[in-house]
């Protein structure tokens, strides 16, 4: 469809307001976004928990089902929890932004990511709790996404207002790539057990606790 609009959707911008070294610019503001700093903070942390996400998205079923034999019913009750989560954090952060900042509630959703990261790899790796000591804290990771994407994708477009677009699609590409990393270091740890997936979204919440050292100071 995006081929077929392509080649036959006209342009609509006038000839004389065209840039015919519209590719050339375009990667020249995306390097010198890719050189700031607050960028690429904003988009790591992001970034790294979109990692985490994902892994939950695709090693969760192998974890809940087939390791723990949870039916398939009750998997998309805990996955629909998840869900839930994600709204309720969202409607915390919409409350609390005015407040405290996007960049202090960015950290604060980190530095949990990172402590739900923590207790899922333990979780995965001992067998502490059963499935509650692995659901639980993949859960609270889920549900981090209402305080981690919004706010991280805020603080970039807050760095670069004149370029918010070019922030934007950068950010995006960045968090949904990081994704695609995660969800396939799951397969690469895979032993048979959740271990796979509780290792990945462990360093995941770590690496996005790491990045908010790298956010200006006042936010950090």
């Amino acid at each position: 469809m995006t081929l077929a609009a392509l080649f036959t959707v006209p342009e609509t911008l006038r000839s004389e307001e065209r840039d015919p070294d519209a590719i050339r610019h375009a990667l020249s503001r995306y390097s010198q976004l890719l050189a700031d700093r607050r960028i690429l903070a904003y988009a790591g942390v992001g970034g790294f928990f979109y990692a985490g996400a994902f892994a939950y998205i695709a090693g969760s079923p192998f974890a809940y089902i087939s390791y723990y034999h949870v039916p398939a019913s009750l998997y998309g009750l805990l996955f629909g929890a998840a869900i839930l989560g994600i709204m309720i954090a969202n409607m915390v952060n919409s409350r609390l932004v005015a407040r405290f900042g996007s960049d202090r509630l960015l950290v604060l959703g980190a530095a949990l990511a990172a402590l739900a990261g923590l207790l899922a790899t333990v979780a995965a790796w001992t067998g502490w709790g059963g499935l509650a000591g692995l659901a639980i804290p993949l859960l609270l990771f889920s549900a981090l996404n209402g305080l981690i994407v919004a706010n991280s994708l805020a603080g970039a477009l807050s760095a670069w207002p004149d370029r918010a677009g070019a922030a934007s699609a950068l950010v995006g590409a960045i968090h949904y790539g990081s994704g695609i990393i995660g969800s396939a270091l799951v397969g690469l740890f895979a032993d048979g057990t959740p271990w796979g997936l509780g290792l990945t979204v462990g360093l995941a919440g770590i690496g996005a606790l790491a990045c908010t050292r790298l956010l200006p100071k006042q936010a950090a």
